[in-house]
């Protein structure tokens, strides 16, 4: 049964079985997810809680079922996507939560997130590529989507901050 939860959860419900882009449609479903969030105002605590939880139990499971997949980095892994995705999208949820801007506004923010954190995530730039390479296991498997959503947020919050000064 535990196996069965830990191969549910990793590959978020069978998504990462889709397709040939897993991550892609992770991503995607992901920033889908945050807008019906976001609509439907769900407190950004209680998605902090979801994402930490879920940080802590995807590395765990990764590990514990290492044998299960055909490579600890699996393509039908994609909870690395949702909370690498979720980085940039929960810092501006933030922000935007308690500015009561429109849901379309946030869903601007959510589609520039996407396509920046798509970059990062396949092109992987140093050290994100170190940590591809270098960590096989359930943290490396998280750590570097955790690297670029960071990177993302980096410059999308660079590119509103430029932006705001035209």
């Amino acid at each position: 049964m535990i196996k069965i939860l830990g191969k549910l959860i990793l590959t978020m419900f069978n998504i990462g079985k889709l397709g040939n882009f897993p991550g892609t449609i992770a991503s995607a479903v992901t920033s889908l997810l945050y807008i019906v969030f976001f609509y439907l105002k769900i407190h950004y605590l209680t998605l902090f809680l979801i994402f930490f939880l879920l940080l802590l139990v995807s590395i765990y499971f990764i590990n514990f079922l290492k044998n299960e997949f055909k490579e600890v980095d699996s393509k039908e892994i994609v909870i690395d996507e949702y909370l690498g995705q979720s980085i940039p999208i929960l810092f501006f949820y933030v922000i935007l939560f308690e500015a009561s801007i429109s849901t379309n506004f946030f869903m601007v923010i959510v589609l520039i997130s996407f396509v920046g954190f798509r970059f990062f995530d396949i092109l992987k730039p140093y050290p994100i590529s170190y940590i591809d390479r270098n960590y096989k296991n359930g943290f490396g498997v998280i750590f570097d989507d955790i690297v670029a959503g960071i990177f993302t947020t980096i410059v999308l919050y660079i590119f509103i901050i430029i932006y705001d000064k035209f």
